[in-house]
């Protein structure tokens, strides 16, 4: 079996995060969505589950972040080339979100990111391993 990896992240408001995750071209699973959870689909393998913050508080007995003030993760997708990254940055602020660090291009490798509507940093970053060094 394929391990496969569920990001649970609290949202303020789940329509709103929803339609943010969509307009970058990802899908919502029905099967494992409803008022309070939904299922975002990156790829066979990711999934972001994005919860309303009361929900998502049952599942800790810590207080929830905010992650607009302090940052708990830094979540870090690959991308198939320097354009998809820049694309999906550039959704992302049509979406409504906001790029918290410039880009970064070390020739091997292409960096950037933006912050969702409740401020969870999405690090994209391309890597030409054929250009890597040998040791980094």
């Amino acid at each position: 079996m394929t391990q496969q990896i569920f990001v649970n992240l609290p949202v303020k408001d789940l329509e709103r995060s929803k339609a943010f995750f969509t307009h970058l071209g990802y899908s919502v699973n029905p099967q494992f969505t409803n008022e309070q959870a939904a299922c975002i689909v990156i790829s066979d393998t990711i999934y972001a589950m994005l919860l309303v913050e009361p929900f998502f508080q049952t599942f800790t007995k810590k207080p929830i972040s905010d992650a607009k003030v302090s940052t708990e993760v830094l979540l870090c997708l690959s991308c198939d080339s320097r354009e998809q990254v820049d694309t999906l940055v550039a959704k992302a602020l049509q979406a409504g979100g906001t790029t918290p660090m410039d880009k970064q291009d070390h020739g091997f490798m292409y960096g950037h990111g933006f912050e969702d509507l409740d401020g969870h940093q999405w690090e994209l970053m391309y890597m030409d391993m054929s250009a890597a060094p040998a040791q980094f």
